[in-house]
């Protein structure tokens, strides 16, 4: 039995008390209730998600909150009546749960379990309390996970068990942003071999997306980005083509349609950009074209698209997590990595820094200086 099972502990947390800004707490982790587990985070992603949640673009923060949401750890005690880890386990957190009994858990298309924790939105675990605190005061979670912090609690359908031999530092990419992105192409849009694709921003989402495309036997994958430079590192991930709008002499769906015979069987919007999503749509074939959105669009955002242009076939679907389901399909994912089956991860770590570092994460992130950094939970060197 761990020595702190049943007890709170003591820990470092970057907390953020105010939009955009993040200072690094000591606080207290509550012990996990029936049904959670409690894991010592090795390593989290810093992922856009979590930048839109320290930004104004967030227009009903709960705060004072703890964000992450792409965490790694191990297992440090359970709560009574979890079964399917255990104290030790290394795990693997993952952005929604499974709980296999609700009408979506067992539908086959794009999904969001109910047992959701009342919403992405709502700052709580499931039973409505909290599990963090710091100087008295109780903090909220981001997403039921909250990683930037080197203790969290979440609920067991939110966690699975990985082999000992699988590095934290790159499969905690997958617990949402490189998922995300792969199972866009591969899961919620279907790509087939053959298809004309391109890709609406090239952060670590896109080139995940870009990968999936590739995987899925995409015949051209075209990237659009205002960066050049991310046309390179886009070839990595399976890149054909590369268009910097802001070159173009006349509009892109023009340029594209050319490119495709008459219009993209996908697009992926990974920016959460309405102008980059209007164009996205204005570049799929007009009788079997699909929109995926991707990114993450500022709350009360509006589309200006004439609804007749759906008549012919044109189709828009949404993808939360790439529509995958976490427990029946993110294992899977982890498997084609260390297989070197199609899934790269370690190419999309460009930064790894301390949890006293964070800020500078988030700073790099928005200057587009990176395509993820990992914030690992005890000193280490840069890379």
């Amino acid at each position: 039995m761990s020595s702190t099972q049943n007890k709170s502990i003591s820990c470092k947390a970057a907390v953020c008390w105010k939009i955009g800004e993040l200072k690094i707490e000591t606080i207290q982790v509550a012990p996990p209730k029936t049904g959670e587990v409690r894991v010592k985070v090795v390593a989290t992603g810093v992922c856009h998600s979590d930048a839109f949640s320290n930004s104004p673009r967030d227009s009903a923060p709960l705060l004072p909150r703890i964000l992450g949401h792409e965490g790694a750890g191990i297992v440090e005690s359970v709560g009574e009546g979890v079964t399917n880890v255990k104290p030790g386990d290394h795990v693997l957190m993952t952005l929604l749960p499974q709980c296999d009994d609700c009408r979506i858990c067992k539908s086959k298309g794009n999904y969001v379990c109910e047992r959701v924790n009342g919403g992405f939105g709502s700052g709580f675990m499931p039973d409505g309390t909290s599990r963090f605190s710091c100087n008295g005061k109780s903090l909220y979670n981001f997403l039921g996970l909250s990683t930037f912090t080197e203790y969290t609690v979440v609920s067991k359908l939110k966690v699975f068990k990985l082999a000992d031999n699988v590095p934290f530092d790159k499969v905690c990419l997958l617990a949402c942003g490189v998922a995300t992105g792969f199972g866009s192409a591969t899961n919620a849009a279907g790509v087939q071999v053959g298809d004309n694709c391109a890709v609406w921003g090239l952060g670590a989402v896109g080139l995940a997306a870009v990968m999936g495309c590739r995987y899925a036997g995409a015949k051209r994958i075209i990237g659009i980005d205002i960066v050049c430079e991310k046309a390179e590192m886009g070839k990595v991930f399976g890149l054909t083509d590369f268009i910097n709008p802001l070159e173009l002499d006349r509009p892109i769906e023009e340029v594209i349609k050319e490119m495709t015979d008459g219009g993209l069987d996908y697009a992926f919007e990974c920016c959460g950009n309405i102008k980059t999503l209007e164009a996205s749509f204005k570049c799929i074939h007009q009788s079997f074209g699909t929109v995926i959105q991707v990114g993450l669009t500022p709350d009360g955002s509006t589309l200006n698209i004439d609804p007749s242009l759906f008549r012919a076939g044109r189709r828009w679907r949404g993808a939360c997590y790439g529509g995958l389901k976490s427990m029946d399909d993110i294992p899977k994912l982890v498997d084609l990595y260390m297989s070197k089956s199609g899934v790269l991860l370690d190419e999309f770590v460009t930064h790894t820094m301390p949890l006293e570092r964070i800020q500078e994460a988030f700073d790099l992130m928005e200057q587009g200086k990176s395509i993820r950094s990992v914030i690992i939970m005890a000193p280490q060197q840069e890379k």
